[in-house]
């Protein structure tokens, strides 16, 4: 659990990582010895910017691999520069900037033989869920329910970001699930 003063700490590296990211091109390194757990230990997080409750960006990891407070100031700067739904942000929309982060529990794999059965299991506004197959993947964070709340509109429409037909089953589909936690600077 990331304590009040941790999700603000996590904020500031976001911040500071996109400011970074517009003046030298570069995400900012947090110095992890300066951190007490969890910022210093391996976490995946994912990183929404929005201007004006409007998306500008969201890249995230889903497999705990760096620092969390590393992942974090990576995963800022790559939603503000790298995210290819949107231009880089420009140092006039800086001050405009509202950061959302979410902390991911580790990925859990779903086992269902069906598309009926993984409806039957899914938890709205609980569950961030990851479909595979092959090549293709797709992810939505809990947060994506507040858009989707029907479950097979939420199935459907993150078949179809993984390149799948909305109505795609297979032997081979894989399934995993994750829960957050989400903070903001709102």
């Amino acid at each position: 659990m990331i304590s009040i003063s941790q999700q603000s700490q996590l904020l500031s590296i976001a911040k500071e990582s996109v400011d970074t990211g517009v003046k030298l091109g570069h995400a900012s390194s947090p110095v992890i010895s300066n951190l007490e757990p969890p910022l210093s230990i391996k976490a995946a997080s994912f990183v929404t910017l929005k201007i004006n409750k409007q998306l500008r960006g969201c890249i995230g990891s889903l497999i705990a691999t760096r620092a969390l407070a590393i992942d974090v100031a990576e995963n800022a700067y790559a939603a503000a520069f790298r995210d290819t739904r949107f231009t880089p942000v420009t140092a006039a929309e800086l001050t405009s900037l509202s950061y959302h982060i979410s902390v991911l529990s580790t990925l859990q794999t779903v086992h269902v033989d069906s598309e009926q059965a993984l409806l039957e299991i899914l938890q709205p506004k609980i569950d961030g869920l990851v479909i595979s197959d092959g090549e293709k993947r797709a992810t939505f964070l809990p947060a994506v329910w507040n858009t989707l709340p029907d479950k097979k509109q939420f199935l459907s429409q993150l078949k179809s970001k993984a390149g799948l037909d909305k109505n795609y089953w297979s032997k081979t589909i894989k399934i995993e699930r994750y829960s957050v936690q989400e903070f903001s600077d709102l």
